[in-house]
């Protein structure tokens, strides 16, 4: 039994609790249902709920969600894009989003697919510095695509 100011009580029966609570008007509150024995308080169960509401508001405040942002390559690309193509990958990644890297195939390119692989291999090896290839190169349909991830 914990009191309304934080002070422990003891261990009590359910009815001196709530004889308690109600002599001080306010609920008596199960906290620690599992506990041996069970862990009740003596609080105002509205402030109570309250309370337990903004400290998982704050608590959502602080959690970061990781953003999939996608940066897309055809085969025959030039140096200075994939550089530039690179530079926004960095950015990306900097800022703790995963990035998934897609190599689109139109037309006669879909027969050339295995002599491409070697841009994204290269595009994942300038980025090794902050990078980790999550997923490797894997093709799906008309596009071959790939994940990285923030080194840690």
């Amino acid at each position: 039994m914990i009191g309304e100011n934080g002070e422990q009580l003891g261990v009590m029966s359910i009815q001196e609790a709530q004889a308690l609570a109600d002599q001080a008007e306010v609920d008596l509150v199960l906290i620690a249902p599992v506990a041996k024995p069970p862990v009740c308080r003596v609080v105002d169960y509205g402030k109570y709920r309250y309370d337990m509401m903004r400290k998982e508001k704050e608590a959502k405040k602080k959690q970061k969600t990781v953003e999939i942002k996608e940066i897309r390559l055809s085969p025959n690309i030039d140096t200075n894009d994939l550089n530039t193509k690179i530079n926004a990958a960095r950015k990306f990644l900097s800022k703790g989003d995963k990035v998934k890297i897609t190599l689109r195939f139109r037309g006669r390119e879909m027969a050339h697919m295995a002599n491409s692989k070697h841009i994204l291999d290269d595009f994942a090896e300038s980025l090794t510095d902050i990078a980790v290839v999550e997923k490797p190169a894997k093709v799906e349909g008309r596009s071959m695509t790939m994940f990285l991830a923030e080194k840690h």
